[in-house]
């Protein structure tokens, strides 16, 4: 798969990756990688920024139901963010999950989730808010693109229902 290629599709093998995992039950960190969760379903949600009013409702609203997601799925928030600015983002909201940083944007680009945005009619690149359902073999159960923060944890559970209905 090309760089920024956005052509991910349900059934296609989850692009693997590896970095640092903070918070939750890595703590301050800790190198992982897609393969090491084989057997398990995973939850990646990209999002643009650590600490804004979306991204804030959106991880807010998943530690709201972390009582019911934490047994269905590994759940990882990915941001280009540093894990510094994680900890703090963590640490501020309680969040009771773990982020990846991908300052290198290896992840974003490998899901195509960097993409070109516009904000009062300025462009620039950025993380589209976006999620990715992996089931335990490594492939892709669902995709969640362009997600509104609010409506997110009813989404990734609908998911999460649908793939353990198999």
């Amino acid at each position: 798969m090309k760089k920024n290629d956005p052509q991910l599709a349900v059934g296609d093998k989850a692009p693997a990756f590896r970095a640092i995992a903070v918070g939750g039950e890595y703590g301050d960190g800790r190198e992982i990688e897609l393969g090491d969760f084989r057997g398990t379903p995973v939850v990646l949600y990209f999002y643009p920024k650590d600490d804004t009013p979306g991204c804030t409702v959106q991880a807010c609203s998943l530690r709201d139901s972390w009582g019911d997601l934490r047994g269905s799925a590994k759940v990882f928030g990915v941001s280009v963010d540093s894990t510094r600015s994680h900890e703090k983002f963590i640490e501020k909201y309680q969040l009771p999950f773990p982020l990846l940083s991908d300052p290198e944007k290896e992840i974003v680009n490998a899901y195509g989730v960097w993409v070109e945005k516009s904000m009062y009619g300025k462009k620039y690149m950025g993380t589209e808010r976006s999620t990715f359902v992996i089931d335990g073999a490594g492939r892709i159960a669902s995709i969640l693109r362009k997600v509104k923060p609010e409506d997110h944890v009813g989404l990734v559970r609908d998911a999460l229902e649908k793939l353990t209905a198999k």
